[in-house]
């Protein structure tokens, strides 16, 4: 029986990450909404090209061709165009042939308010302000940062990687470190609370219910040891030991696992990124997101938590 919307994993995109809308966007930028209708009902017919967040969410959606009964996955498209001039992204979605049915076009108006009425996860955007302001409100949001566009069709596999505090949990221990910056102090409370799990971060039911997938994997496998599994998620954090207990006792508070985790003491993580080579990785510090191996890895960046406030004046 195929997952009601309520319990499936599901991501709102915003066409400006799905999308490569440099173009239209400097239209609207140098002459207006009103052009800007005008340039898209002529190019109704243009697809557009593939964005960064493209080759992950294809492969996500692919989830459900593995797993046609459950269907578990789902992409709605939350858009600031109006239905008229998101015609030209519904046209370039069904090109691609993706499987996005729902959309919401909200005519110049953040869309991340809806992110509740569809159950989602996730919303991806380009739109800086539409992020901030989505994390702002306590909804999981994350930045697609530019990179060059790499979608091996033969690769069929999805990668997701993701970093621990702030993205998964809660920026507790993150505020500890940098009230005096201090690395020290930093393991002596993790190993305090080494037993303690965290609270969730804004990303942690998208983790969740990606754990959930690759159960359901497990078990195909256990059926069919010929079964290839279609999913990895890599959490690769800057903590080492003793620091390291504090996120194993989380995941296994919550019943979760990654298929591989990275415990990097502070190493760069392009390192392990350059060869997990992920469709996506999240992190709330853009210092670890602007050293990409050639800007090839999608990045994408949580604002969320210490690491991303003020500081005071």
């Amino acid at each position: 029986m195929a997952f009601e919307i309520e319990r499936k994993l599901v991501i709102g995109v915003a066409s400006s990450a799905l999308f490569d809308l440099t173009a239209s966007h400097q239209v609207y930028l140098d002459s207006g909404p009103d052009e800007y209708r005008r340039y898209q009902e002529r190019n109704l017919d243009v697809i557009l090209g593939k964005g960064v967040a493209f080759p992950f969410i294809r492969r996500f959606l692919n989830i459900n061709k593995v797993f046609p009964r459950h269907h578990p996955v789902e992409v709605v498209l939350l858009s600031r165009n109006s239905p008229e001039t998101g015609l030209r992204v519904m046209r370039s979605i069904a090109h691609y042939g993706l499987d996005i049915s729902r959309a919401a076009f909200i005519t110049g108006q953040s869309p991340y308010t809806y992110l509740p009425a569809f159950n989602a996860a996730l919303f991806l955007s380009a739109n800086e302000q539409d992020v901030k302001s989505a994390i702002a409100a306590n909804y999981p949001a994350g930045l697609v940062l530019p990179s060059k566009i790499v979608d091996d069709d033969d690769d069929i596999e999805l990668r997701v990687a993701f970093d621990f505090d702030g993205v998964i949990a809660d920026d507790e221990s993150e505020t500890i470190f940098k009230r005096n910056n201090d690395l020290s102090e930093f393991h002596a409370h993790e190993t305090l609370h080494m037993a303690v799990p965290h609270q969730p971060g804004p990303l942690a039911e998208m983790f969740r219910k990606l754990s959930l997938m690759q159960k359901l994997e497990e078990r195909a496998q256990r059926r069919d040891p010929a079964y290839k599994k279609v999913l990895r998620i890599a959490i690769i954090t800057a903590r080492n030991a003793p620091s390291h207990e504090r996120v194993v006792t989380t995941l296994k508070s919550w019943g979760v696992s990654a298929s591989e985790t990275f415990f990097l003491g502070g190493m760069n993580k392009t390192r392990v990124l350059s060869i997990f080579k992920p469709h996506i990785f999240f992190d709330d510090q853009l210092t670890h997101l602007t050293s990409s191996p050639g800007g090839t890895i999608p990045m994408v960046h949580v604002p969320f938590g210490i690491a991303n406030r003020r500081p005071l004046e």
